[in-house]
């Protein structure tokens, strides 16, 4: 009796597994298990209100358009493990926001969109060992604000730029071991951030002297980049040691350069300055010269020189005044203009109607 309920159960499975649709085996915790069953695509007559799905070891094919899965609000865990998804597009998961568990380890991936753990805000653990992947998208980290465990074991991955590390700072626990990392003068950003988490067991691959070593075990002066360079056959040694020290130390010479737009800038300005000089020169010349054409007229001879011709009826007085101008010289104009002069230049200009009267006052003495 109890072989024949028992076979019962099963048939009763069986039959409700072809009529849902679906091949997966489901427990009373909402776990379905979907291993190894061929699947080109998650089944869609799964319960909504399972907590975790195994799709690993089969043959799903990513969407060109919209998201890897149907809607699963309660689903905490995720294994896509050894599929060939080859690359992650934008928003794949982006419908799973209750995700803490997503496994895509050995399914050949060798791109990451940036947006393609767009939605995953929740998630906790990102397994991404044993793929393909050549370098790391910054961006791709952004959208994990709780991330806590990383795995990049075994990938392609050479070298990490600055700020890829920089965000890999928030994570607590960063998997980096099995790539081939170069271990050159671009290392040196690792290996401060190795040293700092204390992390080991990151080793190099290339160059050949390196290989093996522990990157954070490295010296500064083992991570260099080596120029080379073939020489002719009759170089001497001191030539080619000259040639290298010149390649080393001048700068290549690029088509064009960024130097041009500061060089422009700098004769744009200095010509500026020169003609706010001109201009300012040119303003205080003019000024200057129209200072020195503020003229007065000069007083009148007669009253400067104090001449003896003032009262000319006496022929007696202009002769003892002239015997006095003998015996006591008059001053002349030079000697006037030297006892004025107190440093300024004046030009001693004389209206034409004052200079008329002393011509004539002149010739009627000389006639007398």
């Amino acid at each position: 009796m109890a072989p024949a309920c028992l076979l019962g159960v099963c048939s009763l499975l069986c039959a409700w597994s072809v009529v849902t649709g679906h091949p997966c085996s489901l427990d009373h915790q909402g776990w379905a298990d979907c291993t190894g069953k061929s699947l080109l695509h998650a089944p869609s007559s799964l319960p909504s209100n399972i907590t975790g799905l195994d799709l690993s070891f089969n043959s799903l094919v990513v969407p060109r358009h919209g998201t890897l899965l149907m809607y699963f609000p309660s689903l905490r865990s995720l294994n896509l493990s050894s599929n060939a998804l080859l690359a992650l597009r934008s928003a794949v998961f982006s419908n799973l926001g209750a995700l803490r568990l997503l496994d895509l380890s050995s399914c050949s991936i060798a791109y990451l969109h940036m947006d393609a753990f767009k939605g995953l805000g929740n998630l906790h653990t990102l397994l991404l060992r044993n793929n393909s992947l050549q370098e790391l998208e910054v961006s791709f980290f952004l959208p994990l604000k709780a991330l806590f465990h990383l795995d990049l074991q075994h990938n392609a991955l050479v070298s990490v730029d600055t700020w890829s590390l920089q965000l890999l700072e928030a994570v607590p626990q960063v998997r980096l071991e099995g790539n081939p990392w170069v271990c050159d003068c671009t290392a040196q950003p690792l290996q401060r951030w190795l040293q700092h988490r204390q992390a080991a067991q990151v080793t190099c691959a290339s160059p050949p002297g390196l290989r093996g070593r522990e990157v954070a075990a490295l010296d500064s002066q083992d991570l260099v980049c080596q120029m080379k360079q073939r020489f002719p056959r009759g170089l001497s040694t001191t030539q080619q040691i000259t040639v290298t020290h010149s390649n080393t130390t001048t700068p290549p010479s690029g088509k064009g350069g960024r130097s041009w737009p500061y060089l422009v800038g700098f004769l744009v300005a200095a010509i500026s300055i020169s003609i706010l000089i001109a201009l300012a020169a040119k303003c205080k010349l003019f000024h200057k010269n129209f200072a020195s054409y503020r003229h007065r007229p000069l007083p009148e001879t007669s009253s400067i020189r104090g001449s003896p011709m003032e009262d000319g009826s006496s022929w007696d007085r202009g002769s003892s005044g002239r015997r006095a101008s003998e015996s006591h010289p008059m001053p002349g104009a030079a000697d006037l203009q030297a006892e004025d002069d107190d440093g300024f230049i004046e030009d001693n200009y004389i209206q034409p109607s004052e200079q008329l009267p002393e011509e004539e006052e002149q010739e009627s003495h000389l006639s007398i």
